[in-house]
Parts: structure tokens; sequence; C-alpha cells
């Protein structure tokens, strides 16, 4: 079964109806499979794709829906924290290295806004050879205090290339009107969108060979590659431009990890250095993480070696002996 946020009245009370036969059924769905109406009491198994893009609380409401079913997460770039539960112990890792055949690594530069023109030639020659750009905004709107809009972008790129067409998608459109303008995008009837993060996962246009990412600094490292993941899948050399002007140490330092390197999970241990992993048992993902001895990322096998101690220790206890002394 498939719920979205366009499911009807009548399709949620016909599934209502099947989980409350107890039915088996294996339901995929977006941030509506959330929602209070939907009862899961039976829930065996959660698989969560793209998990960077949830929050802490969301994840946790699939534990409650079911009976602690078991919890499969997915991400190219885990976010500082669940790398974080991994290290600690709380999250066995499965790692796939392999990338699809005749991949050509993503080429990635930081530029900045005074090096737009050189990037709009580099953009020209692109497309006049059959490619195709990205250009990913991290506002929808803005003003003069925020100019880094993609509206403000889009009106802009249209009067600099009057004779290339552009297009708009950001997440206030109908979904009628973003899949038209995807639609025209992957059939080449657009050669540049301009767009804010709904690009970020689940588009396939082989043809795209250019991401220009603008104000790069105000994205976050698993956003940023995952950005990058959207060129560089068809047999041409791709490039992405992380157009940023900040002046910040950290954020230059950020940006650096990607110029040097298109390994999530590399990308993703570093942005733990940079970032912090938050809380373990609460709701914060980044920051301090409160421990005053252990660094995660150099002290892995002490913490490796602790839990071998714990498991063995667990498995000589007699349990049921305890118990009865305590009462």
């Amino acid at each position: 079964r498939l719920v979205t946020g366009a499911t009807s009245a009548s399709e949620r009370r016909e599934l209502m109806g099947e989980l409350l036969l107890g039915e088996p059924l294996f339901i995929v769905g977006t941030h509506a499979l959330f929602s209070k109406w939907l009862q899961l009491p039976r829930l065996g198994l959660a698989i969560i794709d793209e998990q960077h893009r949830f929050g802490v609380a969301q994840r946790a409401l699939f534990t409650e829906k079911g009976d602690y079913p078991h919890i499969l997460t997915m991400s190219g770039t885990p976010i500082p924290r669940t790398l974080f539960l991994a290290l600690y112990g709380e999250l066995p890792i499965s790692t796939l290295t392999e990338k699809p055949e005749g991949r050509i690594p993503v080429q990635t530069r930081r530029v900045s806004f005074d090096q737009l023109p050189r990037l709009m030639a580099f953009i020209r020659k692109e497309i006049a050879h059959g490619g195709q750009v990205y250009w990913v905004c991290p506002l929808i709107e803005g003003d003069d205090d925020t100019p880094h809009s993609a509206e403000n972008r889009f009106s802009q790129l249209k009067k600099a290339l009057v004779d290339i067409p552009v297009a708009l998608l950001h997440g206030r459109m109908a979904e009628e009107e973003k899949d038209a303008v995807l639609c025209a995008f992957l059939n080449k009837k657009t050669s540049l969108l301009v767009a804010t993060t709904v690009v970020e996962v689940g588009v396939d246009v082989p043809a795209a060979t250019v991401m220009v990412i603008e104000n790069a600094s105000s994205f976050g490292l698993a956003q940023l590659h995952q950005l990058r993941g959207r060129v560089g899948r068809g047999n041409r050399r791709s490039a992405c431009f992380l157009l940023d002007d900040s002046k910040d140490d950290i954020a230059a330092e950020r940006l650096s990890v990607l110029e040097k390197s298109t390994d999530g999970f590399y990308i993703a241990e570093q942005d733990l250095l940079l970032r912090g992993s938050g809380e373990l048992a609460g709701k914060r993902q980044h920051g301090e993480n409160g421990f005053r001895l252990v660094n995660l990322l150099t002290d892995v096998r002490l913490m490796e070696w602790a839990r071998e101690d714990i498991r063995e220790y667990n498995g000589s206890v007699d349990h049921d002996r305890i118990l009865a002394k305590e009462g």
C-alpha cells in the first residue's frame, strides 16, 4: 500500500480495515507514515530511506507504533548523531562502497561570487555541448538582506541567458507543476534548472553535468554531498561548484572536505569532527556530546573492548538469580 499526504479518506479507511484484520501488508510512504491516524500494532520492520532528512522524534515514532520493530536506516551521508550512535555501539553498520558502473567522479570546486562571469561562461559551454545544469539556492524567496533565493536567481539567469531555456522548481509549487518542470528538464526541453533542495534526492537526469550550490556554507555536509550526487550520473565529466563568500574558518574547512573527497562515509566522519555528535539520548543531532575523556573517532578500539567486556560479563551472569535475590 502507498501512503502519502494525498491519500484520500476512503483509502485511509480501507487501509485501517486491513490493518485491523491483521492482513500482511508492505506499506511505502512519505512523512504521512508518521501521522497519528495510522496505527501499526503489528509493525515488525521499519526501513527509513534518506535517514538524514528525518528528525530524532520522527524516527522514534516508529518504535511507538509497533512492538519495538526492527529499524533499518539508509543514508549516503549519515548525520553526526547517527555516526555517533554507530561508533558508540548502538547501531551495527553495513557499508556499501561500490558505485554504479561507469560513474566518473564529480570534480568539486569552491568559487567566490567574484568569479560568476567565468562560471557563467563555463555553464554556456557545457550547455552548448549537450549538458544540463542545476542551480540550487537555500531559499525560495528573499529580499536585499537575503539575496540567495531561487526566485531572485531565476530572474537574473533568465535575463543573462536569454537564449537558454531556464526553469524554476521549489516546494511551494503544486505537485502537477513540479512534475511538469522535472519532466521538461529530463526531456531536455529546459537546460538550466534553478531549484531549492527539493532536488536533493530522487531526481535522476543523466545529461546533467553541472551543479551550482549558492551560498554553500549554509547547507550541511550531508546535504551538499547529496546535491552533488544529482550530477555525474551519465558517462560525461561533471562538476560541482560551491558558490560561497563566507569568511568563517569552519565554513571554509567544511567546504574543503567536499573538494577533497566523494566518499560519503569520510564526509560524515569529518562532519562529526567539525559539528560535534549531539546528544546520545536527546534530540540534538549536532554539537557537544558531553564526553570529557573519550574521542569517538580516535578511541573507537577502546569502546570496542569495553563492549566486548560487557557482552562477556552479561553472558556469564545468572540474571534470574540476581533478580530473585533482589526480590
